[in-house]
C-alpha cells in the first residue's frame, strides 16, 4: 500500500485542475519524457505523471536524478495554458515559488528554530544552514525541470518536472551534507498524496498569475524566500555578490568592480574563502 494510492481521488476532491488525468506509475524512465511525448499527442492541459522510481530521471544540464523507490515526489505537469512566449522561461521560477511554499508550511514549527527553507536561483529549493564561521550551507530539498514540447516551431505544451524529497531519512555519503528531506526537517509522519495536492494547488496559481502578469505578484515571496541574496556567487558568466532576482527573472550580480550582472541562465555556486 502506497501513500500515494489515494492521489487521484485527493485530486477531484479538492478541486485541483492540474492532476486531472494522474497517471501513478511504479516506474518509468522519465516523468518528463512521457509528458512530451503525451504533448505531441494532444494530451490535456493539467495531465500529471507521478512515478514511484525514475530509471533516467534527470535534472538540468543532463544531470541525473536518483531518487529510492517509495521515498519521494517525483512527477511531471503538462501545463498548455496561454502564455506569451517571452514568460514561458519564468515558469521555473514559479515552480520553485510553489514548491517553497508548500515546503514552509510543512515544516514550519513556529520558532526561530523552524528550517530556512529557501529558492536557489535558477530552479532548487534549499534549505539554508547557519554554521559556526558565518558561512551558510544550501541542502537541496527539491529540482526543477522545466521543458517545452515542439512540433514544426509550434508549443506544443510546457513540462514541468518537479522531484522534492520526502520520506528520505538516510542520504548517500556523498550526498549527505548537499541534500535533506521532509521527513529529515519535521521528523513526523508525511502524507505524499496530499503534499501533491498542495503542490499542484498552488503550482496552477503562480502559473496563472506568471501567464497572465509575469513576476510582478510573486516578486515579494520571490525576495523573501531568496537564498543567494547577499552571497558571494559565481558562475561561468563571472562572480560577485548576489542582490536578488529581477522582473524577468535574472540573478542581478554585483562585481568586485562594482560593475552589474544580469544572469539569464547558468549554474551559480557560493563562493567561499574571500
Amino acid at each position: 500500500m502506497s501513500d500515494l494510492d489515494r492521489a487521484a481521488a485527493l485530486v477531484l476532491a479538492r478541486g485541483s485542475v492540474l492532476g486531472q488525468p494522474l497517471h501513478l506509475l511504479s516506474e518509468t524512465g522519465s516523468t518528463n519524457d512521457l509528458a512530451k511525448q503525451a504533448a505531441k499527442a494532444g494530451a490535456v492541459h493539467g495531465t500529471t505523471w507521478v512515478a514511484e522510481s525514475q530509471t533516467a530521471g534527470r535534472g538540468r544540464q543532463g544531470r541525473s536524478w536518483v531518487s529510492p523507490a517509495g521515498d519521494n515526489l517525483l512527477f511531471s505537469v503538462l501545463w498548455k495554458k496561454p502564455c506569451p512566449t517571452a514568460r514561458l522561461p519564468l515558469l521555473s521560477l514559479a515552480a520553485g515559488l510553489a514548491v517553497c511554499e508548500v515546503a514552509r508550511e510543512l515544516v514550519r514549527v513556529r520558532d526561530e528554530q523552524q528550517p530556512d527553507v529557501r529558492i536557489k536561483w535558477p530552479n532548487d529549493v534549499v534549505v539554508v544552514d547557519q554554521v559556526k564561521d558565518g558561512a551558510r550551507t544550501l541542502r537541496k530539498l527539491a529540482g526543477i525541470l522545466v521543458e517545452t514540447s515542439m512540433t514544426a516551431g509550434q508549443v506544443d505544451g510546457v513540462v514541468v518536472g518537479i522531484g522534492l524529497n520526502v520520506h528520505t531519512l538516510e542520504l548517500p555519503p556523498e550526498v549527505a551534507d548537499l541534500a535533506t528531506s521532509l521527513a529529515r526537517l519535521t521528523r513526523a509522519p508525511l502524507d505524499r498524496a496530499a503534499i501533491l495536492v498542495d503542490l499542484l494547488l498552488a503550482l496552477d496559481r503562480v502559473t496563472t498569475l506568471v501567464a497572465g502578469s509575469g513576476l510582478g505578484a510573486l516578486r515579494a515571496p520571490l525576495a523573501a524566500w531568496d537564498a543567494l541574496r547577499g552571497e558571494r556567487v559565481e558562475s561561468e558568466l563571472g562572480a560577485g555578490v548576489a542582490e536578488g532576482i529581477d522582473g524577468e527573472g535574472r540573478l542581478l550580480v554585483i562585481g568586485s568592480d562594482g560593475t552589474r550582472m544580469a544572469w539569464g541562465a547558468g549554474e551559480v555556486h557560493l563562493r567561499r574563502g574571500e
